[in-house]
């Protein structure tokens, strides 16, 4: 699993450039992959929702947008650069003033029992060093009935592995470090990908850790997946 102290510090080298990174290497699909989870969890209208491992404040942003100004929403990553990211956002664009960003642990939530009606976590749970402890976690501060929306990589269709993976593996990090400087963080981030389980697999773990029923939306082929899961 993920040494926390080698992601959070990698995290803090890319911190600038993450954003611009990241829209360039997906194409720009990674804003329809986060739109699609903002409109699933406003479809449920929740008054309270964190957004784990918020990192520059992308989804919680987006979030922001589509739900009420009266939703409270609550950004926490455990990489302060990151966050110095997302509030230089707020406080420069004017944007997001139902929005709080908080540092904190994913597997030990600064957060008291049952008090989210949905956590949000976006291509962050395959960095985490216990994925079992997080879900557990957010299973915790969530609401009897709250959800959990899963916005991860996952393994492609069979047929299009050779295609995604030649670009992860050879092409990707070579654009990063032109990007970020930083090739060893890229592909550190293509093995974590690599590792990651299949949506199947992963449904299974977020049952494990407590949720009742779960649903995965597949995208890009199946290479990146929302999963949904109901407390």
């Amino acid at each position: 699993m993920p040494d926390p102290v080698a992601v959070n510090s990698m995290f803090a080298r890319i911190a600038r450039r993450y954003d611009v990174a990241n829209h360039l290497l997906s194409g720009g699909v990674d804003i329809w992959w986060r739109r699609r989870l903002v409109h699933a969890v406003a479809r449920e209208n929740p008054l309270a929702v964190l957004d784990l491992a918020t990192g520059s404040g992308d989804v919680a942003f987006a979030l922001s947008r589509e739900l009420p100004a009266s939703c409270r929403i609550t950004g926490m990553d455990f990489c302060q650069p990151m966050l110095d990211e997302a509030v230089i956002k707020q406080q420069s664009g004017g944007r997001g003033i139902n929005i709080t960003f908080i540092q904190g642990d994913g597997l030990a939530l600064p957060l008291a029992d049952a008090s989210f009606d949905a956590v949000t976590l976006s291509f962050g749970l395959r960095n985490m060093a216990d994925r079992h402890q997080a879900l557990r976690e957010i299973h915790r501060v969530l609401r009897p009935g709250g959800q959990l929306y899963l916005l991860e990589f996952s393994q492609p269709y069979t047929w299009f592995s050779p295609i995604y993976f030649f670009y992860l593996k050879r092409i990707l990090p070579t654009i990063a470090a032109a990007v970020t400087g930083d090739r060893g963080a890229y592909e550190y981030l293509c093995g974590s990908i690599e590792q990651y389980p299949g949506h199947e697999v992963m449904a299974g773990e977020i049952r494990a850790a407590g949720f009742g029923s779960v649903e995965a939306i597949r995208m890009m082929m199946g290479s990146v997946a929302l999963h949904i899961g109901h407390k």
